[in-house]
């Protein structure tokens, strides 16, 4: 019986336990997305008595036109469509040392963030949530010249919150260098008459930062109305 009044008490003290139903994600496209936005490309005709005329012929990148349109109508349905994500691990990568016939230790030498983040979103009746991330995909390679642009040029972020029964931010964490390696394929099937459609997304990034921490930013403690404002200044 005093062990059950403990738990009671501990889980009182702690306020409860966290609810993997309580989340919120924000996902940030390209951080450059303005100034690849802004480059236009120019056409100099020479006309009569050599004078020369420049013309605006159109944007230098246009997926990068596109993928800023879809950000600013779609960008915060997509993080409201967000029907699952992963919250992402951490490695400690250890040799083994051992001296003599003495049993081994396992000396850490370094650390990693292996594996992708996954997502899921609820698709509205236009897949607007897929033209997202299909527009993000071409600002990494070029579908007609299967080229690769520059890595800055398509790297975003992504921001992952636990969130308590009140909306408040309890713990979240930011991972860097984020875009979308792989868009999975929709199943269709005329039995599912009631069901959404998803899209299941793979996130590949670099690193992650836990940004309940003090030292790194004052998340904790926000609600969801208070983030937005936060990450749209």
């Amino acid at each position: 019986m005093a062990g059950l009044q403990n738990f009671i008490a501990s889980m009182n003290k702690a306020k409860g336990f966290a609810r993997t139903s309580k989340y919120a994600v924000v996902i940030t496209p390209p951080t450059n997305l303005e100034q690849l936005a802004s480059l236009r490309n120019t056409t100099t005709v020479t006309e009569g008595a050599g004078r020369r005329r420049t013309f605006d012929s159109g944007p230098s990148n246009p997926n990068a036109n596109t993928m800023q349109d879809l950000s600013k109508q779609i960008g915060r349905q997509v993080n409201l469509h967000c029907s699952s994500v992963s919250l992402p691990g951490h490695d400690l990568q250890a040799q083994d040392q051992q001296h003599g016939s003495a049993p081994g230790r396992q000396i850490v030498q370094s650390h990693d963030y292996n594996g992708t983040i996954s997502a899921t979103f609820y698709l509205d009746i236009h897949l607007k949530e897929r033209h997202f991330f299909e527009a993000w995909q071409k600002m990494a390679v070029n579908n007609n010249t299967h080229k690769a642009n520059y890595y800055d040029d398509y790297i975003g972020s992504m921001e992952i919150f636990q969130l308590d029964g009140n909306g408040k931010i309890t713990y979240g964490i930011k991972a860097t260098e984020v875009y979308p390696t792989t868009i999975a394929g929709i199943e269709y099937a005329y039995a599912n008459s009631n069901q959404i459609a998803t899209q299941a997304v793979s996130f590949q990034y670099r690193q992650w930062y836990n940004l309940t921490e003090d030292t790194i930013a004052q998340y904790e403690g926000l609600n969801l109305y208070d983030l937005e404002i936060k990450i749209r200044r």
